[in-house]
């Protein structure tokens, strides 16, 4: 059976240019050349000055208001929320940015869903393997280490909990992509206040709290919760 693309050639080929524009504001942004607080230029002005059209600029805009870069205000225009910390363009390649930002979008809903299914099905053997993994990144922790292995078996450990061997096999053909989105989020969170590895650590334990109790919707929002804030630690300043 023939699948249709949900997109034309067209539509695609304008959400890669968008990407780049997305990538170019964020970029201003961290520099300094948009300043926190500051409104953005026109519509008009940031296509003339990108050189690209009105509906690509709008995609780029509406990527950086989701990831609460930026805000509209009725009637005056767009404003800059937040400045990202500088080393984020130092941890993270040019080009690489959109990618990350919408691998944890599909994260969030694919390992929410994991994380209800693994409250529901997990053994007693699995609960053994998600503890574990929490416990190695409570030591990196303690020892000044990244942890993103820790990290990545815990996550791993949860879709093995689910007893679908699809959720082991998504996150396997994205596990590249995702220890990446892990590498830069805890790289960001060490040159930070230990508060926030404490806070990021704290996600974790919400999770395994609700699977270890078998509560389906809370391990699923406390997961979906946990990916979310992950992606927009990635623009704290």
């Amino acid at each position: 059976m023939r699948v249709i693309p949900s997109t034309s050639p067209a539509e695609s080929k304008d959400w890669k240019l968008s990407d780049q524009v997305y990538e170019r504001i964020l970029s201003k942004i961290v520099d300094g050349e948009f300043p926190e607080n500051s409104k953005l230029p026109t519509e008009i002005e940031l296509s003339k000055q990108l050189q690209v059209s009105r509906p690509v600029l709008r995609q780029a805009l509406a990527r950086l208001r989701q990831d609460e870069v930026i805000s509209s205000r009725q009637g005056s225009g767009s404003y800059v929320m937040r400045r990202p910390a500088p080393q984020m363009l130092d941890f993270a390649p040019v080009g690489s940015i959109a990618d990350i930002q919408r691998c944890f979008e599909f994260r969030a809903a694919v390992e929410g869903a994991a994380a209800a299914l693994a409250a529901e099905r997990r053994t007693e053997a699995d609960l053994v393997n998600i503890e574990n993994a929490l416990k190695a990144m409570a030591v990196a922790i303690e020892s000044g280490e990244l942890g993103v292995e820790a990290d990545e078996q815990f996550h791993a450990a949860i879709a093995e909990a689910t007893a679908n061997q699809f959720f082991v096999s998504t996150r396997a053909s994205m596990l590249t992509q995702i220890q990446f989105g892990m590498s830069l989020t805890r790289n960001l969170s060490r040159i930070q206040t230990m508060e926030r590895m404490i806070r990021v650590q704290k996600e974790h334990d919400q999770i395994f709290v609700a699977i270890r109790d078998r509560k389906p919707e809370q391990a699923q929002h406390q997961m979906r919760t946990h990916i979310n804030n992950a992606r927009l630690r990635v623009f704290e300043g």
